[in-house]
Parts: C-alpha cells; sequence; structure tokens
C-alpha cells in the first residue's frame, strides 16, 4: 500500500513533500517485516547459503551483480511461497528471460507493471523493492498468516531467593534507614508541643515499664539460639564495590601483578627451553650447510667453469648469428638481382624466336609503300595542277600583252 501511494505520488508531481523520495526505505523495511515473518532466514538464506540482508539492501546500490542474482532468488523464494512452481535462478541465465518470467507472475497476482523490464536489472531501486513487496504479499495470503496473541515467559522465582532479597541488608539501605530516622526525629522535635510532652512522658513511663517486664524472660534459650541461626544468614550486610574507587583499583593492579609474575615464571621457563632448542638446531643447521658446502665446493667450481665457458659459447653464437644474419642478406640482394637477370633472358629468349616482329615490319613496309603511290599520285596532281596555273597565266600575259600593243598602233 504503501508502495502503491508512493507511485501515485510520483505522478502527482510537485505537490508531494521532500521525503517521497525516501518512501522506498519505508517500504523495503516493511517487507524485511514481511520476510521475518515467513522465517526466511531458515527458509531462503541458510538454503541458499546467503548473508542475512541489511533493512536497506535493495534500496542503496552496492554491488549489482549481486543485488541482482539476490533479487532473482528472493522472487523465485516467495513466488514457490506463494504455492507456484519457479525454478531457481542461476548466475549465469539470461537475465531478460528471468525478469520477464518473475514480471509474468507479478502480472497474474493482479499487481500493476507500469515500468520498463530494464529498470529490473540493476538489481536495486524503488522498482525491485515494489516487485519483492508484492510477491511477500501474496506469499502472506496463500499461507493464511495471523496474529496470534503474544505469549510472555513466566519467571519462576525460588522461595529462598525471594526471602534472601526481601530480608538482606545493605550498607546503603541500612544508611537511608538511619537517615530517614533522623529525619523523623528532628520534624519530631522541630513540631513538638505540651500535648506531645505529655504523651511522651506517658510513653516514657509505658517503656520503663515494658523494660521491667522484659527484665523477667520467659523465653527458652535453646528456642533462642534456634531462632537467631536461623535469622543469621539473612542479617548479613553486603558492601557494594565501586568501581570508580581507587581501592579497587590497586587490588586489580595487584591481582594482575601476581597473574602475571606467576604467568611469566612458567612462560619464562617454556621460553628459555624454546631457545635453547631453536639455538641448537640453527646450529645444526649451520654445520650441515658448513659440510654441504665442503662437499660440494669442488662440483659448485666446475659448475662456475661451465657457467664461463656457456657464456663465451654464447658470445661466439652470437658474433656467428650476427656473421650468418648479414650472410642472407646479401644473400637476398644477389637472389634478387639473379631474378631479374633471368627474367630478362627470358624476355630476349621469346622475343628472339618470336615472328611476330618481321610480320609487323612487313606489314609496316607494305603501309609505306601504300603511303608512298598515293603521296606520288598526289604530287602528280599538284604538278598537273601547278602546269596548268601556269600555263594559264601565260595565257593571260599574251593577251595582255596583245591588247597593250594595238592600243598603242591606233
Amino acid at each position: 500500500m504503501a508502495e502503491e501511494a508512493r507511485r501515485g505520488g510520483a505522478e502527482a508531481g510537485a505537490e508531494q513533500g521532500p521525503g517521497q523520495v525516501y518512501m522506498h526505505f519505508v517500504v523495503m523495511e516493511d517487507m524485511m517485516d514481511k520476510l521475518k515473518l515467513m522465517d526466511y532466514e531458515e527458509g531462503f538464506l541458510k538454503g541458499l547459503g546467503f548473508k542475512p540482508l541489511s533493512r536497506h539492501y535493495f534500496a542503496l546500490p552496492t554491488n549489482p551483480g549481486e543485488q541482482f542474482y539476490m533479487f532473482t532468488s528472493l522472487a523465485a523464494w516467495l513466488i514457490n511461497q506463494a504455492g507456484k512452481q519457479f525454478d531457481q535462478p542461476q548466475e549465469y541465465d539470461d537475465p531478460n528471460a528471468t525478469i520477464s518470467s518473475i514480471l509474468d507472475e507479478v502480472r497474474q497476482i493482479g499487481a500493476a507493471v507500469e515500468f520498463p523490464p530494464a529498470k529490473l536489472k540493476a538489481g536495486f531501486g524503488e522498482h525491485c523493492i515494489y516487485v519483492l513487496d508484492k510477491l511477500a504479499d501474496e506469499a502472506l495470503r496463500k499461507t493464511s498468516f495471523k496474529w496470534n496473541r503474544p505469549v510472555y515467559p513466566e519467571e519462576e522465582m525460588e522461595e529462598e531467593s525471594a526471602i534472601e532479597d526481601d530480608v538482606e541488608v545493605t550498607l546503603d539501605k541500612a544508611e537511608e534507614d538511619m537517615a530517614d530516622v533522623d529525619e523523623d526525629l528532628e520534624e519530631d522535635d522541630n513540631f513538638l508541643d505540651l500535648e506531645g510532652l505529655r504523651n511522651l512522658k506517658t510513653k516514657d513511663t509505658t517503656e520503663t515499664s515494658r523494660i521491667e517486664e522484659i527484665m523477667e524472660s520467659t523465653t527458652d534459650a535453646n528456642e533462642w539460639k534456634l531462632e537467631v541461626e536461623r535469622v543469621i544468614p539473612s542479617l548479613k550486610v553486603h558492601i557494594r564495590t565501586d568501581n570508580k574507587d581507587w581501592r579497587t583499583h590497586v587490588d586489580q593492579m595487584h591481582q594482575h601483578r601476581d597473574g602475571i609474575q606467576s604467568a611469566l615464571s612458567e612462560t619464562k621457563g617454556y621460553l628459555d627451553k624454546l631457545h635453547k632448542e631453536i639455538s641448537r638446531t640453527l646450529e645444526k643447521i649451520m654445520s650441515r650447510e658448513k659440510y654441504i658446502n665442503n662437499q660440494l665446493e669442488h662440483h659448485l667450481g666446475e659448475y662456475r667453469g661451465m657457467q664461463d665457458s656457456a657464456a663465451e659459447m654464447k658470445e661466439q653464437y652470437r658474433q656467428a648469428s650476427g656473421g650468418v644474419t648479414e650472410r642472407t642478406r646479401s644473400l637476398a640482394e644477389i637472389t634478387e638481382e639473379l631474378d631479374k637477370v633471368k627474367q630478362e633472358m627470358e624476355e630476349r629468349g621469346s622475343s628472339m624466336t618470336d615472328g611476330s616482329p618481321l610480320v609487323k615490319i612487313k606489314q609496316a613496309l607494305q603501309r609505306l609503300k601504300v603511303e608512298v603511290t598515293q603521296m606520288d599520285v598526289r604530287i602528280g596532281v599538284v604538278e598537273h595542277s601547278l602546269l596548268q596555273a601556269r600555263l594559264k597565266d601565260k595565257n593571260n600575259f599574251q593577251k595582255d600583252m596583245n591588247e597593250s600593243v594595238g592600243t598603242f598602233a591606233f
């Protein structure tokens, strides 16, 4: 109900108070109370090996992966508690499929799901708390949970302890009683009048008469001793120790010092014995080490000589490998040049045995002949045209000369 009110209030916008932001914390606490009513510690936590949940576990982000797995596992357990069959989700299951299955169960119980399923992937927040709260309500309803009357434990007190508590006299209580008596006497002294003096005189006379009567006691001595023995344990005066008292501190210091000294004397013997054993063991180890060094000195010299020779061989190998690398590079260059020469030789050999160049030359000669013939024809045409032009020019010149001569004759 609190979650529905919160969701309704979120739609109202600015009309809600500032405490509406923390409403999911309250819903989370209510849900934890419901889980405790269903005894989830025994049925859920111990069965799956989870740690107890805090009251705000799903309200605050801590570890999204762990919270999501805890959310799905708790939702599956609540669905099973409600009487439905739901498989326990695993860590490597598809989260979308698991969330979809949980939301289908929530819709079946009649709860409104007005948020996208991706909101539940984080494993915390108001939407996760809303889903778990609805499932917890359904589980409580299916299990027919009812509130019973509280059963208070009965405290049985022994009669002897009760009697001792009633008759035990402490030093503080005795002082308080004496202070009360002194106050009563002071009050009587302050408010004593004439009538009180008369009553006091009569009281003194009666007390003296009673004392005189007591002087002649008729009580049996044996009974008196039995009564005294019976009452003595109940009349013990207990002095309460104050922890702030310096005497208590001094006594504690003495006790601790005595305990330390007694423990030190015993521990010192053990430590001395342990020290001796460790010293003997170290001496044995050193002597054994010296013996081993003496025995292996010759082998160590050989090993050092072999290490030196191995270092020399490595140096020679490095130098040789450097020469091999240089020669390999020069071989690669020579091989490349040889490939080029082979390619040129192949091209030349193919050109020497191939007759296509001769064919091309013949064709070119034929084209040259044809072109020469065409040029000869064109030259003849041009010469003929020049000859005709010259003849025409000559005729015209002759005609002009004849005309000019006839003109002069007139």
